[in-house]
């Protein structure tokens, strides 16, 4: 907090600092004036929450300065101390909302009773300015969402008390037409990022245009992301052109094309619903591909249908095949057959695009689950669309398909790397499994089968990791036990053959001398 002392006398102001209780009322900063001039050139800079003022002094005197105070900054907290017992003053500082008058010379104790009732007095004021201020904000928050909640709830067929529709600024009438207003992810983009000032911004132009003619309401439409919602009930041969005017003014004023469609007219409020789903169908069935910002969709059976109908879910045993082949060749097909479809027709719907990007995202999570590649969980769809349109509305599908196939050839690429791990790790763990089991007869046909891999490939694969093959391997471990165990002289020769496999101790002699070059005997006798 901070305290303005507002004297003529500096020895009065001195007396004042010295002893106000500052420290106990957390009061960081005092500043001094020596006339109300003074006083209102700080109160501007400074913003005092308490001052104390004299009621006589040169050029600007107290009772001017709380007038002004009363206009100016009303919350402000302010003590007078004055020589002067006159009733005038006191009344006019009273009159001016002043906490308190005291009398100098200043009794320490009343000047802290009054400094702790006047910042109490400001805490609890301002404690309550917050919460109003609050409640002032939420409300003001609250508002368009109530109103945008209730619009929707009219296009979805609910019935509401006569007061609502009127509080809304929705007028009664035998005849209406819904049109939409696509908020896309590329447009949020273009936004910063910021949903909510899209919505707001793009509603403002519309409404503006709405209520140069009365004739509808624009609102953001709850039922369905991404889309704002007009309703008209009036001058509805004037529709196109009002519809025409508010794109070329959304792309003025934010350098973003918004899809536009309007739905047919229909006859009574209970059906709104239709109006918006032709209008829905309408702009679904919009090319993305077009060489221009379309200004609106009127109709979906205007536009070409039934060309193309892209289902990934058909390519699904050859997307399987070119997973088990491992490289990218084997999906160059489905590629090319994808983006000749699409060339050869020179249409794509938005339905059509959306269904694309879900099924892929759907087939990718498949095939990550199924090598059990860690991954972080897509963007939404349409927010992995987004990057693909330009300012026009405009989609680049080579662009999309290329990004697709680098996709896929990083994940081969993780899925080839992690199997040649896994395989290696695979032959450290047979090497292993021989190592505690060299005392028996080990056949390749029960490794194979322990590890669910093929003998052909065990052979091969344990060769190229440790330059041998499993066989003379296994040899060399029985050799290295066997000199271990010849160092203790109380153990018999075919005893130490017995314990590390070998059922006949002259085998064992003579596979001994051949890798060690000297007879079990001989190697005891050097190593005793």
């Amino acid at each position: 907090m901070k305290v303005l002392i507002v004297d003529d006398e500096e020895h009065v102001r001195e007396g004042i600092k010295l002893l106000g209780d500052w420290d106990t009322h957390h009061i960081e900063s005092i500043i001094e004036a020596e006339n109300g001039e003074q006083a209102i050139a700080l109160i501007r800079e400074q913003k005092p929450q308490i001052v104390f003022t004299d009621m006589k002094m040169p050029n600007m005197g107290g009772i001017a300065l709380l007038e002004w105070m009363k206009e100016h900054t009303p919350h402000t907290k302010t003590i007078v101390v004055t020589g002067y017992d006159d009733y005038h003053y006191m009344r006019k500082a009273i009159h001016f909302g002043s906490t308190d008058y005291i009398l100098k010379p200043v009794d320490p104790s009343i000047l802290n009773d009054t400094l702790t009732r006047a910042v109490n007095e400001w805490h609890k004021e301002e404690n309550e300015r917050k919460q109003h201020n609050n409640s002032y904000q939420l409300i003001n928050e609250m508002k368009p969402m109530y109103r945008d909640r209730k619009l929707t709830q009219i296009i979805n067929n609910y019935v509401l008390q006569d007061a609502v529709y009127e509080e809304l600024g929705f007028h009664s009438n035998s005849e209406y037409e819904v049109a939409i207003i696509r908020v896309d992810e590329a447009t949020i983009q273009a936004f910063g990022g910021d949903r909510d000032l899209a919505y707001f911004s793009i509603l403002n132009v519309a409404n503006e245009l709405l209520v140069e003619k009365e004739n509808g309401v624009a609102f953001r439409y709850l039922s369905q992301k991404g889309e704002i919602v007009m309703i008209f009930w009036d001058h509805f041969s004037e529709i196109k052109q009002l519809l025409n005017k508010l794109h070329k003014e959304i792309f003025l004023a934010f350098n973003v094309c918004c899809p536009l469609a309007k739905g047919r007219h229909v006859e009574s409020v209970s059906v709104l619903l239709e109006s918006y789903q032709t209008a829905k169908d309408a702009l679904l069935a919009s090319n993305v591909l077009a060489d221009s910002c379309v200004e609106f969709y009127e109709s979906a059976g205007s536009l070409k249908r039934g060309s193309v109908l892209l289902n990934l879910m058909d390519y699904n045993t050859k997307i399987v095949e070119g997973m088990q082949i491992g490289k990218i060749d084997a999906f160059t097909t489905i590629f090319d057959e994808v983006k000749n479809a699409v060339k050869q027709a020179n249409y794509l719907s938005l339905k059509e695009l959306l269904h694309i990007e879900k099924e892929y995202q759907l087939l990718s999570e498949h095939w990550l689950k199924k090598y059990e590649i860690s991954y972080n969980a897509q963007s939404h769809y349409e927010k992995v669309l987004a990057a693909f349109f330009d300012v026009k509305g405009r989609f680049d599908f080579d662009r999309y398909m290329n990004r697709k196939q680098r996709e896929i050839v990083r994940f081969l690429n993780i899925v080839k790397r992690d199997k040649q791990k896994n395989n290696r790790d695979i032959i450290y763990e047979i090497e292993q499994f021989l190592q505690m089991n060299y005392d028996r007869d080990v056949k390749l046909q029960e490794i194979a089968e322990r590890f669910y891999l093929s003998r052909e490939y065990i052979s091969r694969k344990f060769k190229q990791e440790f330059q041998e093959n499993i066989s003379d391997y296994i040899v060399k471990v029985r050799m290295s036990k066997a000199k271990s165990l010849l160092k203790n002289e109380q153990l018999k020769i075919y005893e130490v053959a017995n314990m590390i496999g070998y059922q006949d101790d002259k085998y064992f002699r003579k596979v001994f001398k051949k890798l060690e070059g000297l007879t079990p005997n001989e190697y005891r006798q050097l190593s005793v």
